[in-house]
């Protein structure tokens, strides 16, 4: 495999369940050699659903990376061949994770879009994650062979739901049954899909004149590529604004730029499970997706000052682990290299740990098999075996004082009380969740220390339902399991003030702290703690041990233990003994002060909001809607488009659980409907469910 970094592709798979991503990935690896014949997702045979629960339920349940070659046939990049590193990620939103830990370390991402249902609550998640890390974007819209597939209309879902400025690098020719080939805007040629034994994988494809019928359509489309790029592209612009000609290699030259610069995105039409427009897909991936030295990435000093790291094999070693996977060969930690390289037996230092580890292998995973390899340089990634103590987000380095930012994470919403079945299952249930979480950041558990239970959290009930299933399945531990409880917040209605005293003597020194803070309604800005101590109420060196106290105090409010949040706290005077103040006596009377205040300031109880999309047909709308209010639903809109109703609802959590089972029964099991995270909203009295934290 060429190593050459401009000739690298970091890129990913990203989308709305079911918008066919697996497939796309399956048709990828064959087309690029790397597969003798195509998995498909129905028959559990593919190579990036690895896992037994994968291939049972047909879902994409962890982020798979593997690695190909592509080399397009025209243009300036003809004939090179590309190291692809392919990233599949999950479509649930219990799985988000894995798609956050996948951008964190990505150039490129490809956003696959259904030709029929469009633009979904997902795919909005995933649009904004990937803009949250300033990642460069193609588009491609799938599933152009199916019934109801409509490519305009999901380029204007693009351009208003998104607000991306996209265009089509490629028109589909018919759709539907009638989806017959492709027009190249940028070329204006069209080639027809079909099989040519001389070329099984259309590799070189037949380029033709785009037939009279549609000339016109492919007219426009080249004049509107051409002013979107204007609008963004200054060296384009200057070409259109002086009517000089503007060639073929001048526009893929600014699609590249404008891509990159992520102020275009590049729309391409195909269907991956009959084969069609998938190798066009790579082409644009080759073509228009950044190289690791497009992009200047950066790690933090100790100060946490931002520093630009250099693309280059020869500089000091840095690399960022964001994804574990045991394995029966020990644990993969997979690795994006930033800067230097990585070879077998080379000492890495983990700052988190303050331990150095050594390197016994490194591998790229290829159709399901581990390769070995003597060397990943800067800008690639690979798998690492030896590593035992790196978890995801680590910084792996040799010996310098920078560290890359971690992926951040969000915080689980649903807890499940968890019992081994049996004394067996008990001793290998702590080994089973430690191996969990390590690989699993939205993952966690604690012990309730009433019940004795454990108590596991999660991102929704099919994602605590799988951990689960993985324990059974990779553990042989089983488990019964309680109801889901929801993951409620804490926030304040009004402004207090109190003190805190922390008075202690026990013979000798004794301990002393007083600790004055005040408590405001900080709404959509998160948590603050603010310093206002003037003249030295508090010495300087117990400032940050108070700072300490007030943060850890957010950690769990007084009404049911849960995380506080919207709440700025601001200390505002205090008092000290010269003999007897100690950092944990400030710690303390922080904590003392901030729960007086919080119990004054009008504590309540925050429940989580899911955006809720149901798609059904429309002689079941009223039925669904209906229910959607018993669940205290607040309705958004409801769309019809023919014989199709899409309702967009606001619900709280609490009230969806069972809601898969209820929706089939509704609606005879033609319905369905998807939930993405949407807010927190004040919980009404005797809204909290029985089997809730609070209620518990």
């Amino acid at each position: 495999m060429n190593s050459a970094t401009h000739l690298i592709r970091n890129l990913g798979i990203a989308a709305h369940i079911d918008a066919g991503k697996t497939t796309a990935t399956e048709r990828i690896l064959f087309y690029a050699g790397e597969t003798h014949k195509m998995g498909d997702v129905h028959d559990g045979n593919t190579v990036t659903d690895h896992m037994k629960l994968e291939k049972e339920r047909g879902i994409t349940i962890t982020a798979a990376a593997i690695s190909a070659t592509w080399a397009t046939h025209r243009g300036a990049r003809a004939g090179q061949a590309h190291t692809l590193n392919l990233i599949d990620t999950p479509g649930h939103i219990d799985f988000t994770a894995e798609v956050e830990r996948s951008l964190r370390v990505l150039d490129g991402v490809v956003v696959l879009f259904s030709a029929v249902d469009g633009v979904q609550p997902q795919s909005e998640t995933v649009w904004r994650q990937a803009s949250k890390y300033h990642v460069p974007r193609l588009i491609f819209i799938n599933k152009m062979d199916r019934p109801g597939a409509d490519f305009a209309r999901v380029v204007e879902q693009i351009r208003a739901r998104l607000g991306a400025n996209s265009h089509p690098l490629y028109l589909p020719v018919g759709q539907e049954d009638a989806f017959a080939g492709v027009i190249d805007v940028v070329h204006q040629q069209f080639t027809r899909f079909g099989h040519d034994a001389a070329d099984p994988r259309g590799l070189h494809p037949a380029w033709e004149s785009i037939p009279a019928e549609h000339a016109d359509a492919a007219a426009r489309a080249h004049t509107e590529l051409i002013e979107r790029l204007a609008d963004v592209d200054p060296t384009l612009a200057d070409l259109y604004l002086d009517n000089r000609p503007i060639t073929p290699a001048d526009l893929q030259a600014a699609i590249r730029r404008a891509t990159i610069a992520r102020a275009f995105f590049g729309i391409i039409p195909g269907s991956a499970f009959k084969e069609k427009g998938v190798q066009r897909l790579l082409d644009s991936v080759v073509d228009y997706l950044p190289s690791p030295l497009d992009l200047t990435p950066r790690a933090l000093d100790d100060a946490g000052e931002p520093q630009p790291l250099r693309v280059d094999a020869a500089a000091p070693t840095l690399a960022l682990a964001f994804k574990l996977s045991s394995t029966p060969n020990g644990q993969l930690v997979f690795v994006r290299v930033y800067q230097g390289t990585l070879t077998p037996g080379q000492s890495l230092y983990n700052p988190r740990t303050r331990r150095h580890e050594r390197i016994t292998r490194l591998v790229r995973l290829r159709a399901g098999a581990q390769e070995n390899i003597p060397a990943a340089h800067a800008g690639d990634i690979c798998a690492v075996l030896g590593l035992r103590d790196a978890v995801t987000g680590d910084t792996l380095s040799a010996d310098l004082d920078l560290f890359l930012e971690r992926p951040t994470f969000p915080e689980p919403v649903v807890s499940l009380a968890i019992e081994p079945a049996t004394r067996e299952d008990q001793e290998r249930l702590g080994l089973a969740l430690a191996r969990l979480i390590a690989e699993d950041p939205t993952l966690r558990s604690h012990t309730d220390p009433e019940t004795g239970q454990v108590i596991l959290s999660g991102m929704g009930e099919l994602h605590l339902e799988i951990i689960r299933a993985r324990m059974l399945d990779e553990f042989r531990v089983e488990t019964t399991a309680g109801r889901p409880r929801i993951a409620f917040r804490e926030t304040i209605t009004r402004t207090a003030r109190a003190e805190g005293e922390f008075k202690r003597q026990n013979g000798g020194h004794g301990q002393y702290a007083d600790v004055v803070v005040v408590l405001e309604p900080n709404p959509g800005r998160g948590n603050e703690v603010v310093n206002e101590i003037a003249g030295g109420a508090i010495p300087k060196q117990f400032i940050k041990p108070t700072l300490a106290g007030l943060e850890d105090a957010l950690k769990d409010g007084v009404l049911d233990g849960s995380i506080v949040t919207d709440v700025r706290v601001r200390v505002v005077d205090g008092a000290f003994h010269a003999t007897d103040s100690s950092e944990i006596a400030f710690r303390t009377a922080a904590r003392m002060a901030f729960k007086a205040a919080m119990r004054e300031a009008g504590p309540v109880l925050l429940e989580p909001i899911m955006a809720v999309e149901v798609t059904t047909p429309a002689e079941y709308q009223g039925d669904l809607i209906g229910d959607l209010g018993r669940r205290r639903g607040e309705i958004r809109d409801v769309a019809t488009d023919g014989a199709l109703c899409t309702i967009t609802a606001d619900v709280p959590l609490a009230a969806l659980f069972g809601y898969a089972m209820d929706i089939r029964s509704l609606s005879k099991g033609r319905a369905d409907y998807s939930m993405t995270p949407s807010r927190y909203a004040i919980a009404p009295a005797g809204a909290v469910p029985a089997g809730s934290a609070l209620a518990s």
